[in-house]
């Protein structure tokens, strides 16, 4: 299957690099591209793609208020992809929003090529793009600056089992789903039921907005992922 994408950034050499890069992969076809998040909104909306490589800062419309727009879309669209957000910065409080909202990870601008195709095939399979060091010491961060932990995430945390909370705690110190089974002494099929039902019961679009609930809800305190 066929991973449609476009690329939103408004440095046209960025795009047409990315572009390259992507399209010369089997298995991704590049469908459309803008040079900023309000029109990156309406390729989005006529192209239909699968993944969305969102810078954060542009004019015209910044990359988190297109994320948002994208993630949360109006009545009457039915279309919602994946959002996979570009960065320079590797600390950067728009990249946590992002997140918060639905986003799928971020990546490093100055990534890797083959980071770049990765995360992509990762974003579209979908998984959140969480597991580099970079990022969950961005969440961390930013939780952090966060004041007490809301009472409705923590009380919605009562609704999961004592296992399904153990592998919450595990996705957000950015564990795999291999990982998590060799922690945890359990198949990794095992695991990925565990975190369907975790999802399911927080009514979480992925593992990056599970991540963001463990610090929120309190189960994960800031600083916690890295030891």
């Amino acid at each position: 299957m066929t991973i449609r994408v476009i690329i939103v950034d408004d440095q046209a050499m960025v795009r047409a690099g990315f572009a390259a890069l992507l399209a010369a992969q089997s298995d991704i076809d590049v469908v459309g591209e803008a040079p900023d998040g309000r029109a990156g909104v309406d390729v989005a909306r006529s192209t239909h793609p699968d993944v969305v490589l969102m810078d954060v800062r542009m004019p015209e419309m910044d990359g988190l208020a297109a994320a948002r727009e994208l993630l949360h879309p109006p009545v009457g669209v039915v279309h919602v992809p994946k959002v996979l957000m570009l960065t320079t910065f590797d600390v950067d409080d728009y990249v946590y929003e992002a997140l918060r909202a639905g986003a799928s990870g971020f990546l490093l601008k100055d990534a890797p090529p083959a980071d770049l195709i990765a995360a992509v095939r990762v974003v579209a399979a979908g998984e959140a793009l969480l597991a580099p060091s970079v990022t969950r010491r961005l969440i961390a961060e930013f939780a952090s600056q966060r004041q007490a932990p809301r009472k409705d995430p923590s009380l919605r945390l009562n609704g999961l089992t004592p296992r399904e909370t153990e592998v919450l705690e595990l996705i957000a110190r950015g564990l795999s789903n291999q990982e998590i089974a060799a922690h945890l002494v359990l198949a990794e099929q095992t695991v990925k039921t565990h975190i369907g039902r975790v999802l399911s019961k927080l009514a979480l679009r992925d593992r990056a907005q599970a991540v963001i609930f463990a610090y929120e809800s309190g189960l994960v305190r800031p600083g916690a992922a890295d030891s």
